[in-house]
């Protein structure tokens, strides 16, 4: 089953979405685990055997972050931020989770496209 971390700069909404759609989903924040760097977060989710879910574009640079090093990277990619509008999209993602390999892969969410990159692509 995938577990999931939900990155300090998403809406903790996003957490409670993946476990009514049956996953486990920690938040940075209660986890107290807010501010750490890029790296230390890719590490503990790398640990825990987590999938890190961001707003991130940091994350974006494969070269920086290999897909295939960590359990998979979720990053939404939305232009307008609002708390309202990135749960929608968010939303979007859920019935990919059940079919679409992630483990390993950098999924770039956008409003009409999800890009899948990873050692394979």
């Amino acid at each position: 089953m995938l577990r999931f971390k939900i990155d300090e700069n998403l809406p903790i909404e996003i957490a409670d979405l993946l476990r009514e759609a049956g996953y486990e989903a920690e938040t940075v924040w209660s986890e107290q685990i807010q501010g750490f760097s890029d790296i230390e977060l890719l590490g503990i989710c790398r640990n825990e055997k987590r999938v890190l879910v961001t707003l991130d574009m940091d994350f974006s640079d494969i070269r920086r972050y290999r897909p295939e090093d960590y359990q998979g990277i979720i990053l939404l990619r939305i232009a307008s931020q609002g708390k309202q509008s990135v749960i929608n999209l968010f939303k979007k993602v859920i019935p990919h989770l059940r079919y679409q390999n992630l483990i390993g892969y950098l999924w770039i969410v956008q409003k009409d496209r999800i890009r899948i990159r990873g050692p394979e692509r």
